[in-house]
């Protein structure tokens, strides 16, 4: 009977607590404490109860929030509610997955960027001589290599200057390198750089006398967008080297009629004086004894009486060299006979005889001609 009466006991104080019943050493798992969290919906909406076919009115004990009650332990698994704790930080981190491609993108730039940086290093590598790795191409004759660091390099690299003060167009003018003239000059770089000499590389195209470099320097073919910007960079004509020398005096000492009325037609003045002694490219034809290039210079509109820094005119200058047939060449073409010089002297004064000043090419003494004209 005693064993009946503890039993009963601690059934009442099962229902009283609202558990199941537990031995003597053991322990409640807490899981009552759980489910009275569902207990909670069940006392606000007693509709749940009746979805869950507990009928209402019944006196079933539904636990409250905040009081302890029996647990209803009657719910399957599959009842039970989800209290989505933590679904915060789940949906925060969904929405960082956005960010992954933007952060992939980023580290791929940086990459490149520091992929195009270790590029432009190893491009503007500079020898004992100053030159590049672009000049250094072009020295030995590898223009696939050279045309490859021109779409590469940045202008301002392609514009570098060795100890001789050439550029790399210096380098391809010099030594003739058409293509890589042509790319140095679309990619916009400056003509009008100089060299050791005061030398653009105009100036070298002239002196080599390739039609083809000045040309390109000139950027004689159509306006395209494509070289509208190298335009910009186009030099002045009238750049004297260290020797005074503009590209129509180089190409008058060359005579290179060709060279001379494409440099006139682009806009080089014709009675440009060099910078030592005020020669006009007509002074310069004159003392070469050229007489095709003095007949060109006057036909494309030459000062027939320029004067040099002395006062000398061409005609001074033809008389002293006793130049007869440019002599008469000039005073058919109006030279002043009577125009002195800073030494008070007239071209007749220099000549040894007059009739080789008279603008008469067929004047004759005794059925011979006084002046012969070539």
């Amino acid at each position: 009977m005693s064993d009946r009466r503890n039993y009963d006991g601690k059934k009442e104080a099962q229902v009283e607590r609202g558990g199941s019943y537990l031995e003597e050493g053991q322990c409640d798992s807490g899981i009552g404490s759980i489910r009275s969290l569902h207990g909670q919906l069940a006392e606000s909406e007693p509709q749940l109860s009746a979805a869950r076919g507990v009928p209402l009115g019944t006196g079933a004990d539904l636990p409250c929030v905040g009081k302890e009650g029996p647990a209803d332990t009657s719910l399957e698994p599959d009842e039970r509610l989800d209290s989505s704790y933590g679904s915060s930080s789940l949906v925060e981190a969904l929405a960082g997955l956005g960010k992954i491609p933007n952060l992939k993108k980023e580290e791929e730039e940086e990459k490149n960027e520091r992929a195009r940086q270790q590029l432009l290093e190893t491009f503007v590598f500079i020898s004992e001589d100053g030159d590049t790795l672009l000049h250094l191409a072009i020295i030995h004759c590898v223009p696939s290599i050279a045309l490859c660091f021109i779409s590469q390099l940045p202008v301002e690299v392609l514009e570098i200057q060795n100890d001789l003060f050439q550029t790399p167009l210096h380098l391809s003018v010099y030594l003739e390198q058409p293509r890589v003239v042509q790319a140095l000059v679309l990619r916009g770089v400056n003509t009008a750089l100089q060299d050791r000499n005061g030398n653009t590389p105009l100036h070298l195209a002239c002196e080599q006398q390739s039609l083809e470099c000045v040309q390109l320097l000139l950027l004689q073919e159509p306006i395209s967008d494509k070289n509208l910007e190298a335009r910009k960079h186009l030099q002045d004509l009238q750049l004297q080297n260290w020797q005074g020398l503009t590209c129509l005096h180089i190409s008058t000492l060359k005579g290179n009629l060709q060279l001379m009325a494409l440099l006139v037609k682009n806009g080089a003045d014709i009675n440009v004086q060099d910078g030592t002694s005020g020669k006009t490219p007509l002074h310069m034809a004159v003392e070469n004894h050229d007489e095709m290039a003095v007949k060109h210079l006057l036909q494309m509109g030459a000062q027939v009486d320029a004067q040099m820094y002395n006062g000398c005119t061409p005609l001074h200058l033809a008389v002293g060299r006793k130049e007869a047939a440019i002599a008469a060449i000039l005073c058919q073409s109006g030279a002043d006979i009577l125009l002195r010089n800073m030494e008070d002297e007239t071209a007749q004064d220099l000549a040894d005889d007059i009739l080789t000043l008279l603008p008469f090419d067929d004047l004759k003494i005794s059925g011979k001609p006084v002046v012969c004209s070539s």
